[in-house]
């Protein structure tokens, strides 16, 4: 694996009404292999180049360690929105277990968003985040469908585990969610799929559940999407582009629809589906009710 210079790993700190209640983003690594179809970190936006090589930031544990120790206001560390922090290098080298050693050592709480079930290994170091802050894991899971799950998200654990390892840690009692995004029009944006998951999620014993039936597109991202849908899709390629044109979002034609359908699903199993909703949930679950962890 090959490392890249670094001066900063925890972002500045912000107040946590949004992205499940996160104080600070931390990156430890740089590209993802996973290889979903949809991903959007591939646009030009974020100047990832060599996207599918995972590179790791130098020293990132001795920064972190400096970052967290100075830090004055104590928060939720989010991480996973621009690379799986669960990635095949995580396994050998052990960064992410290493950060939430840190994590733990300064007592923050940490929210993680993975479609990996490696996540399972760190559920000691979770447990015991757990006693002094938020220990939350996300799992991004796009279809009940493994075989679809295979076409657009060909290297990572099938839905199925996931849901599994959803069960295993909430079981264990971490706050644990499903992130049903993105939902590809043509593809995945069905009713079935949808009720699926989210009834999947709540006998998994998910603490809430949050939808989006759409997908954005932008510079490079659409190009490499494109490709893959002249690949697996042949013709839906010319769909989109005579729907959506070269829009940015691309909701579902069904997407009111689906949103209702994902609120009643929700509903019915009494799981959160609102991010401010959802927030109140994670705020709640702090074991330490100090009033001075997310000022």
């Amino acid at each position: 694996m090959k490392y890249i210079k670094a001066k900063q790993i925890l972002s500045s700190y912000s107040s946590g009404d949004n992205w499940f209640g996160c104080n600070y983003n931390m990156n430890i690594y740089k590209g993802c292999n996973h290889g979903c179809i949809y991903c959007d970190s591939r646009s030009e936006c974020y100047q990832v180049d060599n996207f599918t090589e995972i590179r790791a930031k130098e020293n990132a544990l001795l920064i972190l360690d400096k970052e967290l120790k100075s830090k004055r206001k104590k928060g939720i560390v989010g991480t996973g929105a621009m690379s799986d922090p669960y990635n095949p290098c995580e396994s050998k080298y052990k960064l992410t277990r290493g950060a939430l050693e840190l994590i733990n050592k300064y007592q923050f709480g940490v929210g993680l968003l993975t479609k990996s079930t490696l996540v399972l290994r760190d559920l000691d170091v979770l447990l015991k985040i757990k006693a002094n802050n938020i220990a939350m894991v996300n799992f991004t899971i796009t279809t009940f469908d493994d075989s679809l799950g295979k076409i657009i998200e060909p290297h990572v654990d099938i839905s199925s585990e996931r849901f599994k390892a959803v069960k295993s840690l909430s079981d264990a009692g971490i706050l644990t969610g499903v992130l049903v995004w993105p939902l590809l029009p043509f593809i995945n944006d069905t009713e079935a799929n949808i009720c699926g998951i989210i009834e999947k999620a709540a006998q998994c014993g998910a603490a809430f559940v949050i939808t989006y039936p759409g997908v954005t597109l932008r510079q490079n991202q659409r190009d490499y999407y494109f490709a893959q849908l002249d690949k697996f899709f042949p013709g839906l390629k010319e769909k989109y582009i005579k729907t959506y044109g070269l829009s940015y979002e691309c909701l579902s034609p069904n997407y009111h629809k689906l949103a209702e359908v994902a609120k009643e699903t929700c509903q019915k199993y009494r799981l959160p589906y609102k991010m401010s909703d959802i927030v109140k949930v994670i705020r709640d679950a702090n074991p330490v009710k100090q009033l001075s962890l997310f000022d």
